[in-house]
């Protein structure tokens, strides 16, 4: 046999036998030679993106859009802030004129905050259910307060100062909702809201807070 037919004949021989070793292995160890190629990636494998979305909407089945859920966990927060606050104002203010305007602030909010749960319900979104952070530390330091110096910071904070941050809010989701039902609300509202800033900017002047 001719030396190069030789030479032929052990590389093919060796070649089978690496082949064959190859798929011993694979048997024996249940798992293929990986294929990693475009196109070729397991059917299970999932993408970064994927796994990043899941995670992000996790315990949250809306489909609206991250601004209309921003509008409605603010607005709820903001809600949820004035009732307790309000309600603070009715065991420790000392002016009848703040605990009036409190009432109406407990009423008004508690309806609109209701409204607003049912609306973000339907969405598939379940709204904060107590302020936020920054709102509960201020209410605590309210809570400290008595009589004239409560009355002066209640006017001040729950009624002008969270009133602004309010109406703004509500106009620009009036403006910008993407979800109709969402816009519809805002819109609904914003101008019981603005007459709660009018009757606040009042009551801050009767109390003291003179600008």
């Amino acid at each position: 046999m001719p030396i190069r037919t030789a030479a032929l004949s052990v590389l093919s021989t060796a070649a089978c036998s690496l082949l064959l070793s190859s798929a011993v292995m694979a048997q024996t160890t249940g798992t293929a030679p990986k294929n990693t190629a475009p196109g070729n990636m397991p059917a299970t494998t999932e993408s970064r993106d994927t796994r990043d979305t899941a995670r992000d909407t996790a315990g949250d089945t809306s489909k609206l859009v991250r601004a209309d859920r921003g509008f409605l966990e603010n607005a709820a927060q903001g809600g949820l802030a004035e009732v307790e606050g309000s309600k603070l104002a009715e065991q420790k203010a000392s002016s009848a004129d703040v605990k009036s305007f409190a009432a109406r602030m407990i009423k008004d909010h508690t309806m609109v905050n209701e409204e607003l749960t049912k609306l973000a319900s339907s969405k598939g979104y379940t709204p904060p259910k107590e302020p936020s952070v920054v709102q509960r530390t201020e209410l605590k330091a309210l809570s400290a307060l008595d009589g004239e110096r409560f009355d002066k910071m209640y006017a001040s904070r729950i009624g002008v100062a969270a009133h602004e941050k309010t109406v703004k809010l509500f106009q620009e989701a009036a403006k910008n909702a993407k979800d109709p039902d969402i816009k519809a609300f805002a819109a609904k509202h914003v101008p019981d809201l603005e007459q709660h800033l009018q009757m606040a900017r009042e009551l801050n002047k009767k109390v003291g807070n003179d600008k």
